[in-house]
């Protein structure tokens, strides 16, 4: 057996290995860059040929599946109760400035650090609606109910 062919075929091992460790979808199109990379190496190309299929094969299931995967196999997102409070309406119960880094809300019982959207200053006692969550932050913007 060409030495190549065990070079490529140990690469695919050592790829798939990886993804079994993290399953963080991050090697396993590198590992069938490596397949595509043996089978040129057994059809003949040379080993700047056999780089550019590896390359290519890669890129091309990097960008094309990756998206498909992330978005049906969930992976690296963790979802919380927390997302429940998007949209929700809480009270302001410390003054949120974002210039300074302070801000508290009041939400469900449970006080959140929390920071203005559009770095307005927001006062004391304001009604606020969450627009999203950053880390352990709720991102607010004022309610209509304060205009």
């Amino acid at each position: 057996m060409n030495p190549l062919s065990l070079i490529w075929i140990g690469a695919a091992v050592v790829f798939i290995i990886i993804e079994a460790m993290t399953f963080g979808l991050t090697t396993i199109w590198f590992a069938i860059g490596a397949v595509g990379a043996w089978i040129a190496q057994s059809l003949g190309f040379n080993p700047l040929g056999q780089i550019a299929v590896f390359l290519v094969t890669s890129s091309i299931m990097l960008f094309l599946t990756r998206p498909i995967a992330l978005k049906y196999l969930s992976v690296g997102k963790t979802r919380t109760n927390a997302d429940k409070l998007v949209g929700e309406v809480g009270k302001v119960i410390e003054t949120i400035d974002n210039l300074n880094a302070k801000g508290q809300v009041k939400i469900s019982g449970q006080i959140w650090t929390s920071r203005s959207l559009d770095n307005k200053i927001i006062p004391v006692d304001t009604l606020v609606k969450v627009d999203k969550i950053d880390g352990v932050k709720l991102i607010v913007i004022e309610t209509e109910d304060n205009k």
